[in-house]
C-alpha cells in the first residue's frame, strides 16, 4: 500500500537511490508515493566517505532511518548509516512480505466468482491494515481465524470467502519447532498403562489451545527407559516454550499422583 502522508521521524523507510551528487545522495521513498528525500554525505557512512559509490549505487534499494520531515517545504532528510545490519535485513523484509500480501489481494480481484472495483478493493485493504498493522499480518491472521476475521470487519459474505480461499491457497504460516525431555517412571503393576495416561495427557495440551489456533503440534518419542522426547511445532517461540512447559507438568504430574517419579530437562545432557 503506498501511504499518501509523510513518514516520522526515526522512522526506517525503503528506498531507491537516484541519484549521486558529490555531498549526497537523492532518493525516492518507496512506501510514500515516491516522495524524495536526501542522505547528506555525513549520513552515508562512518568516517570520510571519498566515492559515494562504494557505499551506495543508482536504483540500489536501501533502508534509511528519517532524521527530519519538513512537509511544508516537501523535504525529508535521511540516513543510512545509522542503520544497523539487522535493522536492514528486517525492514526489507517486511517490504517484500508487505508487496507479497498486495499481489495475493489482487488474486482475489481477479477471481471470477465476485467482482470488485479497484476503488472497492483500496477499501478493504485499509480496513485489513487498520485493523492488523498490515496487509500480510491480516493475510495470516485470515488463514488463523477463517473468514470470521473478515465479515467481523464488515466484509460482504462473498469476498470473504474469495479472499478466504486465496489465503488458504497461498498462505504459509510460519512455525518454529523445539524438543524437551522427560523421565517418567512409576514402580505399580500396572505403570505402563500410567505411563501411556500421562502421554496422552502431555498431548491433550493442545487441546485445551483456542480453536482458532493453527500451526500447533505435540508429538511425544520413547528414546530408551526411562526417557522420552517432545517436540512441539507452533507459531512463534513463546507459544512453543508455553505449550512444551503445560505438556511435561501434565505428563509429569499423572505419574506423581500415581507414586511414579517424574522430571522435565530442557536438554539432554
Amino acid at each position: 500500500m503506498v501511504k499518501e502522508d509523510w513518514p516520522e521521524t526515526g522512522e526506517f523507510v525503503v528506498c531507491t537511490a537516484k541519484e549521486l551528487k558529490t555531498f549526497g545522495v537523492f532518493a525516492t521513498l518507496d512506501e510514500y508515493d515516491g516522495k524524495e528525500g536526501f542522505i547528506h554525505i555525513s549520513a552515508v557512512a562512518t568516517g570520510w566517505v571519498k566515492h559515494l559509490r562504494d557505499y551506495v549505487r543508482e536504483n540500489q534499494k536501501i533502508v534509511c532511518k528519517v532524521l527530519n520531515v519538513d512537509a511544508q517545504r516537501g523535504h525529508i532528510d535521511l540516513s543510512l548509516k545509522a542503520v544497523k545490519e539487522g535493522q536492514r535485513r528486517e525492514r526489507i523484509k517486511a517490504w517484500k512480505n508487505e508487496k507479497k500480501a498486495r499481489k495475493w489481494l489482487a488474486l482475489v480481484a481477479a477471481s471470477a466468482t465476485i467482482e470488485l472495483s479497484k476503488e472497492e478493493l483500496g477499501t478493504i485493504e485499509l480496513e485489513l491494515v487498520d485493523a492488523y498493522g498490515g496487509l500480510y499480518d491480516a493475510f495470516h491472521e485470515i488463514l488463523r481465524g477463517g473468514k470470521s476475521v473478515l465479515t467481523a470487519l464488515g466484509i460482504k459474505e462473498e469476498v470473504a470467502d474469495a479472499i478466504h480461499e486465496v489465503a488458504l491457497a497461498n498462505v504459509k504460516l510460519p512455525s518454529v519447532q523445539i524438543t524437551g525431555y522427560m523421565e517418567l517412571t512409576c514402580p505399580l503393576p500396572n505403570g505402563v498403562d500410567i505411563l501411556k495416561a500421562a502421554l496422552k495427557k502431555a498431548k491433550e495440551t493442545i487441546k485445551s489451545e483456542p480453536s482458532d489456533t493453527n500451526g500447533l503440534k505435540l508429538e511425544c518419542f520413547y528414546i530408551g527407559a526411562p526417557k522420552y522426547k517432545l517436540r512441539i511445532t507452533a507459531p512463534d517461540y513463546k507459544k512453543a516454550e508455553s505449550i512444551l512447559s503445560e505438556a511435561a507438568s501434565a505428563a509429569i504430574e499423572e505419574v506423581k499422583k500415581n507414586d511414579g517419579y517424574g522430571k522435565f530437562y530442557r536438554t539432554l545432557s
